[in-house]
């Protein structure tokens, strides 16, 4: 296991520092990735070769079969095996990579180097690229998005081994760490994601692995644990720089073994040159340089009187909200309506300011879903009742065996993740914190779980009917998933559609699985517009699933527009035909789309309704044609 979590950690690594350099030669296109990848199985080959390592786990299968009769780890078995097979039937749908993760990864080959793309919608730029440079190799050479859901399969697979490693390094008894290994990707976060294309799963394995290699060094004393650490930890923050707070248990965790940077000062310096690459400073310096803001999200930002107390506050209650609300909530429509009423006007003013919508009015969906999902309700509850349960039995002194926490240095490592967690709960206003805690998570139940108690509570029956329930919850999830049901939604519902009229429900259910089924060519309508020839298409849009514009990957270039392009500049950058969303449209450019079509000297082709969310009605858009001359 730490073979492959170290290959894992080296190779995405890699390809982040490849990504880098093969921009700054202008070769960040089929060729150069083949090149890279044919390096870098050269020196994986000249590696093996000096240290005999054994690259892929030899797998003894009566051991096997004998670990995977067991109902825990069978059930985190049939959870892979679901993930994997939802991942296989259904494209990618998440909303956040088909609106901005993939296209500028796509921005980026098409111009063969990273560019700060010209656009409205900042987040094509400003966001760091550790998953957008792992995914790159395969959109480049296979011009497709359809496999790029094994990069959150492999990071899910690790997750059980990393888990047990941590937590029996900081405290967490050996029976007790066994059982929650299973558990923890059991988190919605985590099983929902795993066929998936969403970014946070992929940050966890690094937040573990960092920790887990710095604990390791501390006792083998050895430069490849030591180096291992630094990497994972600079993968962990160029996953999401909402991760940078984790670097304080990190830290506390790799002091101890500081003085083997002194052992190969030559190795040292290379493996920062790797990491520093590999890490979020390079997107945070050109986020500096072109935004005037490192953050580039704007994580922290508030125009409100005591922002820093209202994020705080905000997200205390959210935290809670979105991870013990049932993984289905009928009731969440009345929820949002008396929460709303409910909510005072000034403290709604001053939320409106301060959170991003629609975390700012604490709305909660109908179901938990890849999008906003937390680690969710079961395991919470089961923690919750763990707890309680453990706590209750070591107050009798005859039942409870001695406590056993660590000692002082495993207690800081412990609760520095915890202080970690309280800087992002006062710092960040974006919305769905459930979801980007998802790097945490794991890393703060060991503060959970070091009492003494737990060790005879995970054997007693009650307790492992209660945990393999969290499991069918999960699996659940994994079969209604509006993103990759296994279930046969559509016939279902087909069946239904006479009811459908009777009951508005099920029209909206109905309306949820299309739009999910069709999300990941959600602006097919406005690409069979275009004339079949066309190369270049501007864009004016906001947070929309540009992806679908670029299919088939390489047939055509796609331009942002801004508010401040005229003609001249359009026809310069060769664009004749714009695609535009005419929603929101006088927000940024302060008219209406009719005028700016007048303005531009242009006419309107055709308009075209579109559905990209499903929570958000149709609506039309223009493909504008720019006079030639």
């Amino acid at each position: 296991m730490p073979t492959v979590v170290l290959l894992w950690v080296w190779f995405c690594a890699y390809l982040n520092c490849a990504g880098w350099a093969l921009s700054a030669i202008h070769e960040l296109n089929a060729r150069g990735y083949a090149i890279a990848l044919l390096l870098w199985m050269v020196a994986l080959f000249v590696w093996q070769q000096k240290t005999s390592a054994q690259i892929l786990p030899h797998v003894r299968w009566q051991k096997f079969r004998r670990r995977f009769r067991r109902p825990f780890a069978l059930a985190f078995l049939i959870l892979a095996a679901m993930a994997f097979l939802g991942g296989v039937l259904y494209a990618p749908s998440n909303y956040d990579a088909l609106a901005y993760r993939i296209p500028r990864v796509l921005h980026w080959l098409a111009a063969g180097h990273w560019h700060w793309i010209h656009t409205i919608f900042d987040r094509l730029n400003d966001r760091s690229c550790g998953i957008e440079w792992v995914s790159a190799p395969f959109v480049a050479l296979l011009n497709t998005d359809r496999w790029l859901f094994l990069i959150n399969l492999v990071s899910f697979l690790l997750l059980p081994g990393l888990v047990f490693s941590v937590f029996t390094r900081l405290g967490v008894r050996r029976r007790v760490a066994w059982h929650w290994m299973w558990l923890v990707p059991t988190g919605y976060s985590f099983v929902l994601q795993a066929g998936s294309i969403g970014n946070d799963l992929f940050g966890a394995p690094f937040a573990l692995a960092a920790l887990d290699f710095a604990l390791r060094a501390k006792n083998s004393r050895s430069p490849r644990d030591f180096f291992a650490s630094i990497l994972a930890a600079a993968m962990m923050t160029s996953a999401k720089t909402s991760s940078l707070p984790l670097l304080l248990p990190w830290t506390v965790a790799i002091l101890p073994s500081l003085g083997l940077m002194l052992r190969r000062p030559w190795q040292m310096a290379a493996v920062c040159v790797v990491a520093v690459f590999a890490s979020a400073l390079p997107t945070m310096v050109l986020n500096a340089r072109f935004s005037g803001d490192w953050s580039g999200a704007g994580v922290g930002r508030g125009d409100a009187k005591n922002a820093f107390l209202v994020r705080a506050v905000a997200n205390a209650f959210l935290i809670p909200l979105e991870n013990f609300v049932p993984p289905v909530f009928p009731l969440a429509a009345q929820w949002n309506r008396d929460v709303k009423e409910l909510l005072p006007p000034g403290l709604g003013a001053q939320l409106a300011q301060t959170m991003e919508w629609p975390g700012s009015e604490f709305k909660l969906g109908q179901m938990q879903i890849e999008d906003d999902a937390g680690l969710g309700f079961g395991v919470c509850v089961l923690l919750l009742v763990s707890v309680a349960a453990a706590s209750a039995r070591q107050k009798n002194p005859s039942t409870a065996p001695p406590r056993a926490d660590g000692a002082g240095w495993q207690r800081a490592v412990r609760w520095a993740s915890m202080i970690s967690f309280l800087a992002l709960m006062t710092q960040s206003s974006l919305t769905g914190i459930g979801r980007i805690l998802t790097p945490y998570y794991a890393l703060l139940l060991p503060v959970f779980l070091t009492r003494a108690g737990h060790e005879r509570l995970v054997t007693r029956r009650w307790w492992r009917v209660t945990a393999l329930a969290v499991f069918l919850m999960a699996a659940g999830l994994l079969v209604i998933s509006p993103a990759r049901p296994l279930f046969p939604m559509k016939i279902f519902l087909e069946k239904l559609q006479d009811a459908a009229t009777r009951h508005p429900s099920l029209t909206r259910v109905e309306t949820v699985y299309s739009v999910y089924r069709d999300r990941n060519d959600a602006l097919a309508l406005a690409r069979a517009a275009l004339p079949p020839d066309l190369k270049i298409l501007g864009l004016i849009a906001y947070d929309r699933p540009e992806t679908s514009l670029w299919r088939p990957f390489g047939s055509r270039r796609i331009e942002h527009v801004c508010p401040g392009d005229k003609p001249a500049d359009l026809k310069r950058r060769g664009i004749e035909y714009v695609l535009v969303r005419t929603d929101s449209f006088e927000s940024w450019f302060g008219c209406s789309p009719d005028d700016w079509v007048r303005r531009m000297d242009a006419q309107v082709v055709q308009k075209i309704p579109l559905q990209p969310l499903a929570a958000n009605p149709a609506t039309n858009w223009y493909l504008v044609k720019l006079q030639r001359t």
